[in-house]
C-alpha cells in the first residue's frame, strides 16, 4: 500500500528547478511523483522500498533543502 508525502522545498526559483526536483524524485525506487511546483512536491511511495528521509535526501543532494510539511 502506498503512502503520500508532501515536501516543503527551499531554494527553488523557476521551472528549471521544478524539472531538477522532478527528475531527482523519479530516480528514487518506489516513488511516483504526483506534483512538483516551486517550493513544494507531493509524491506517493511504497514504504517497503523507501522512506521519507530518503526521498527528501534525493532533493537535498541536488542542492535544495527539503523537509516533510
Amino acid at each position: 500500500m502506498t503512502q503520500t508525502l508532501t515536501l516543503a522545498i527551499e531554494g527553488m526559483h523557476c521551472g528549471a528547478c521544478v524539472n531538477r526536483v522532478t527528475n531527482a524524485l523519479q530516480q528514487v525506487d518506489g516513488v511516483q511523483v504526483q506534483r512538483v511546483e516551486v517550493g513544494s512536491a507531493e509524491v506517493t511511495y511504497d514504504p517497503g522500498k523507501t522512506a521519507p528521509a530518503a526521498i527528501a535526501g534525493a532533493v537535498n543532494r541536488i542542492g535544495f533543502k527539503a523537509r516533510e510539511s
